[in-house]
């Protein structure tokens, strides 16, 4: 037979460990390439990681600032990690070729047009027109240039324009 215990009978740091015990967030594996603003998140996304976590010091040892506590560590783990990896990829002159950093606009064969811009990892946002370059659309295009036909998400696009 099993009992359980009610919460009363626990000790409060107990309690505690739990809510500090925040797994890292993960790192990817591939090359931290980053453009000048990319860059420049990273190292406003530290400098903000850096004063939660002397917030959260200053704060003392009440269970909800050890959370954030744990968080604020947390962060500036992975920030300080992205920032010590971030390769920067500077803009070069259009070649005509979709580059790291530049803007691609495909055709559809149903008629949609979409452009993204190819960044890195931790500035990608697909939903504000930017994917990293990691992501299987930047795999499938970089390189390429106007009029090339190329597979996206199973479908045949032609890039209309690179910048």
């Amino acid at each position: 037979m099993f009992r359980t215990m009610s919460v009363a009978f626990t000790r409060e740091e107990d309690l505690e460990a739990t809510a500090a015990d925040l797994a890292d967030r993960p790192i990817s594996p591939h090359p931290n390439l980053v453009t000048p603003e990319g860059l420049a998140m990273i190292e406003a996304e530290l400098a903000s990681a850096r004063a939660a976590y002397t917030a959260a010091q200053m704060k003392g040892s009440i269970e909800s600032d050890r959370t954030a506590m744990a968080r604020a560590t947390r962060d500036l783990r992975y920030w300080s990690a992205r920032r010590a990896s971030a390769q920067l990829v500077e803009p070069t002159e259009n070649d005509g070729a979709v580059r790291f950093g530049g803007s691609v606009s495909i055709e559809r064969e149903d008629g949609r047009a979409q452009t993204w811009r190819i960044v890195g990892e931790d500035e990608a946002d697909p939903a504000a027109g930017s994917v990293s370059h990691v992501s299987p659309l930047a795999r499938a295009v970089v390189g390429k240039r106007v009029g090339d036909e190329v597979m996206v998400a199973g479908q045949s696009a032609e890039i209309v324009a690179v910048s």
